[in-house]
């Protein structure tokens, strides 16, 4: 098959989780064989795209009543190409902690994903949301779990329980849940485990109030090196209210650290690879899961590098089958 040209259109090009996937769409060899991707930054003030000189245009921009008509612009000016969603934010439990006017936030999903070929679920359980909501079509809907190179995870030193280091890996926002999990710590009083906070964001001065007077939670600050994040933490906790899929939850994975995560959105992804749930997801059971950890009831994943396919190349075997996909259609 003849290389594609691809196309990829994001509108945050902050650090975080999209911009990381990216990186790795851009680098890594194995989505390079017989896809050639570019990307191009789309200012949300100013969203006119003019033409796209593409057989692929994907999708990373924030879904939004404003963001609707230039969709219906970039659907109209491309009609001969392929133009693919991918949904790194919108969830079912997005939708129950952040959505009030709900029927309104489904006719927007409905009209926004029926201008593209196929819509791109970052998550099983994410993509079980969206068609069994009704937002998109099952025949549209395609799962590509997101992915980053995970070979300096791999090969960082393994850890043996008991857990003494847990990590909070991420922004600093109401939406990761770390005032729960700082709030379950301290009702721990064991004296020999320590939580290390990695991020920064808008929530960080109440996070700081909440943890004031307990010298065994430290914050660290924003982590420009996430192996050597995971390198100081022998078990990484992930109490998130939504998430698509979790970036972290496959960096701890790999780095054969025992993983904490609510069951929900795409972290039940998770679940199969060695992560362990913490199920009601409530103050208490997450203080009961902390102890369990320092105790050495909750393990690593056994598996740490030993899958017959990587997540990596899963990943970039659906991004060519995606490829493909959309020529034959």
């Amino acid at each position: 098959m003849a290389r594609l040209r691809v196309v990829h259109l994001v509108d945050d090009t902050t650090a975080g989780g999209v911009m990381r996937v990216l990186d790795h769409i851009m680098t890594a060899p194995g989505l390079s064989e017989t896809l050639d991707h570019s990307l191009r930054c789309v200012d949300r003030r100013n969203a006119a795209l003019g033409h796209i000189e593409a057989d692929i245009i994907v999708s990373h921009l924030a879904i939004s009543w404003r963001l609707l008509p230039t969709l219906i612009a970039l659907r109209a000016r491309h009609p001969r190409a392929a133009i693919v969603h991918v949904e790194h934010s919108y969830t079912e439990g997005f939708v129950t902690a952040n959505v009030t006017h709900t029927r309104r936030f489904a006719t927007l999903l409905r009209l926004s994903y029926r201008l593209f070929n196929r819509v791109v679920a970052v998550s099983h359980a994410q993509g079980d949301w969206l068609v069994r909501s009704g937002a998109v079509r099952a025949s549209a809907l395609r799962v590509v779990q997101s992915c980053v190179d995970l070979s300096a995870f791999r090969a960082l030193p393994a850890v043996s329980p008991p857990v003494r280091v847990i990590g909070a890996i991420g922004r600093l926002d109401r939406q990761k849940g770390f005032d729960s999990l700082i709030t379950a710590f301290r009702r721990t009083t064991r004296p020999d485990i320590s939580l290390l906070i990695y991020g920064e964001g808008p929530e960080e001065a109440t996070l700081r109030d909440l943890a004031s007077g307990d010298a065994r939670i430290r914050f660290m600050g924003f982590a420009p090196d996430p192996v050597a994040a995971m390198a100081t933490v022998d078990a990484v906790a992930m109490p998130s209210l939504w998430e698509a899929y979790g970036l972290v939850a496959i960096e701890a994975l790999a780095a054969g650290r025992a993983l904490l995560v609510n069951r929900v959105d795409g972290l039940s992804d998770h679940l199969a690879h060695g992560a362990y749930a913490v199920e009601d997801s409530s103050i208490t059971a997450w203080e009961h899961a902390i102890n369990d950890l320092a105790e050495g009831h909750i393990q690593p994943s056994p598996d740490r590098g030993n899958v017959a396919q990587t997540p990596e190349d899963l990943f970039a075997a659906q991004w060519t089958l995606l490829g493909k996909d959309l020529v034959r259609a």
